[in-house]
């Protein structure tokens, strides 16, 4: 299983609450900024940057439906257009849905069905060849940004001794900025906040995962990239 920072468990302060049919809740007092996708002269995602920062608040409610005329906040429309955020997504382990790639220099994980369409594991042939490679210095480091960057999780790198390599964050949420694709990403809930279904059970805790925010996705509350569609 990929690290998750142990002073966010043992605090446990951070919460997102998914909402019947309706919005997240967000407790703790959890930072809230958009981050946005770079691209490089090759016109390939990579790497972030910070931009607008809300005022941090101890809770707040952030839009599901992708209706709200507040957004990222929820104002309630939920309500009016009778929103149907049924949670479809799987419990299981991230591990125990992966498929692996056994790289000669780092390993790779993947699982598909979390994929928020971020597009950096396509730079320098892809993250997947990269790892194929990584007995070759460059590549290697390659295969891991790519790995990193990926805001769901979808993608891990894995030394050969079998340690995740994940960075490092704070709790935290960014609100994802493709101004490539001229579109606005998932929710990203960043370093091991825990997410609460409506039925109260908690989702595996992972250092990062991309919520839905369009209120499109088949995987709900996880992003599948239908915002892109």
């Amino acid at each position: 299983m990929p690290e998750v920072k142990k002073d966010a468990r043992k605090e446990n302060k951070h919460k997102v609450k998914v909402m019947k049919d309706g919005h997240y809740l967000v407790s703790g007092g959890v930072p809230l900024s958009e981050q946005n996708i770079c691209v490089d002269t090759d016109g390939q995602c990579h790497g972030w940057k910070e931009g607008k920062r809300y005022p941090v608040q101890e809770s707040y409610a952030l839009c599901r439906c992708g209706q709200s005329k507040n957004k990222p906040y929820c104002d309630g429309s939920h309500q009016q257009v009778k929103f149907e955020g049924t949670e479809t997504a799987s419990h299981e382990p991230y591990l125990e849905q992966a498929g692996i790639i056994d790289g000669p220099g780092i390993n790779l994980s993947d699982v598909q069905g979390l994929c928020a369409t971020a597009r950096f594991c396509h730079r320098a042939g892809g993250t997947w060849k990269l790892t194929q490679q990584s007995n070759d210095p460059e590549a290697k480091q390659k295969a891991i940004e790519e790995a990193c960057d990926c805001p769901s999780g979808r993608l891990v790198a894995w030394d050969k001794e079998g340690k995740a390599i994940e960075p490092d964050f704070e709790p935290s949420i960014g609100l994802v900025e493709d101004t490539q694709a001229g579109e606005k990403g998932p929710i990203w809930v960043r370093g091991g906040i825990p997410i609460e279904s409506a039925e109260g059970k908690t989702y595996e805790v992972r250092n990062r995962v991309t919520l839905c925010r369009c209120g499109k996705s088949s995987n709900k509350p996880f992003c599948d990239g239908s915002h892109l569609e």
